[in-house]
């Protein structure tokens, strides 16, 4: 478990430290840089809104009162290929407002670079003119585009939780699920969530002799991500980080079976998340036309929603106190999920 987290959190950190040439794109003027940040982030954290949803339930048999279930959950979102670039089109970052153009070194007007999941190969460079309107003078600066991770992780977004669930009365089962806060030298991620399960067949008076149950899930999950960037920016400045915050509802219909030891499952869910991202700290540029340093503060924030339907298959073996079960969804990004758990019905 502790492993898989420290996986997780190397991700996000390698995340950060791919984006770090975003402090370098504020060159390139803080609204270009928010709009290539936007693009670039967007597929991984959605992939994460995936992964953190996966694993739930396991049945839609709910506990009885006072029954409970702990666990520990592993999640991996699975990326595509389409999540690994995005069309960059160089229009979008030039307007007659601005004293600089900004150009593809190699002339092109629209070019498929990296995401944070891709990779550059060759590397991709912009080059921005800047002209002083009073002298005439210019002058141009080449910025390579980040990378992403490529596939070092095995086209794998992973999150890793503990669980537990408690059945109350009358179908009705409550659960939590978190991540203690993990902290390395530049980067700290902490995660939690909640979830309601009603079982609708606990209403019917056939319910003890019914081979399926059928019920609803209710949960919301809530990541938290700190990636200290002050070391490795390319810009002066102090407290220069990277802070995500990504709040997810998933809604779910689940239906299974109901036998001793073994037992399939399925549902059929809607995922909403939203993902908030903000370049926070304070960042001092030369001019550069005239030499003399001027500082911006908090450059940006930049979000991503995820709105997709996705459907579960999974199964689950019991052995006495003992269960793991294995799951697969279905959606925009796919996802796999295994769960160890401990509990009494």
């Amino acid at each position: 478990m502790k492993k898989l987290c420290l996986f997780s959190l190397l991700i996000l950190a390698t995340l950060s430290v791919k984006a770090q040439n975003f402090d370098e794109l504020l060159t390139a003027g803080k609204e270009n840089a928010a709009r290539f940040a936007n693009d670039y982030l967007a597929p991984a954290t959605n992939g994460l809104i995936h992964s953190m949803n996966a694993n739930w339930f396991n049945t839609a048999d709910a506990k009885p009162l006072g029954g409970f279930e702990i666990s520990i959950i592993t999640n991996a979102a699975l990326y595509k290929d389409k999540h690994k670039s995005f069309l960059m089109d160089i229009a979008d970052y030039n307007n007659p407002n601005q004293d600089y153009t900004v150009a593809f070194a190699d002339g092109s007007s629209t070019k498929m670079v990296s995401t944070a999941l891709g990779e550059n190969n060759p590397d991709v460079d912009i080059e921005v003119t800047y002209t002083d309107s009073n002298t005439g003078l210019s002058r141009t600066e080449t910025i390579t585009l980040p990378d992403g991770i490529g596939n070092s992780t095995g086209k794998l977004l992973p999150t890793a939780f503990i669980q537990g669930a408690v059945g109350l009365i009358k179908g009705i089962e409550v659960k939590a699920r978190f991540l203690p806060k993990i902290k390395t030298k530049d980067t700290d991620i902490s995660m939690y969530g909640a979830g309601l399960q009603m079982e609708f067949t606990k209403w019917l008076p056939a319910d003890k002799i019914l081979p399926v149950a059928i019920s609803g899930l209710v949960a919301y999950t809530h990541l938290d991500g700190k990636y200290d960037i002050t070391e490795s920016s390319g810009v002066s400045g102090n407290n220069q980080r990277l802070e995500t915050g990504t709040n997810t509802v998933l809604l779910e219909l689940i239906a299974s079976t109901k036998l001793p030891v073994f037992n399939v499952y399925g549902g059929l869910g809607y995922i909403s998340g939203k993902s908030n991202t903000d370049l926070l700290g304070t960042y001092t540029f030369n001019d550069p036309i005239l030499g003399i340093p001027t500082s911006t503060t908090d450059p940006f924030s930049v979000s991503s929603k995820v709105s997709d339907v996705r459907g579960t298959v999974g199964v689950k073996l019991k052995l006495s106190v003992f269960r793991i079960n294995a799951e697969y969804h279905i959606s925009d990004f796919d996802a796999v999920s295994v769960g160890l758990h401990f509990g009494f019905r």
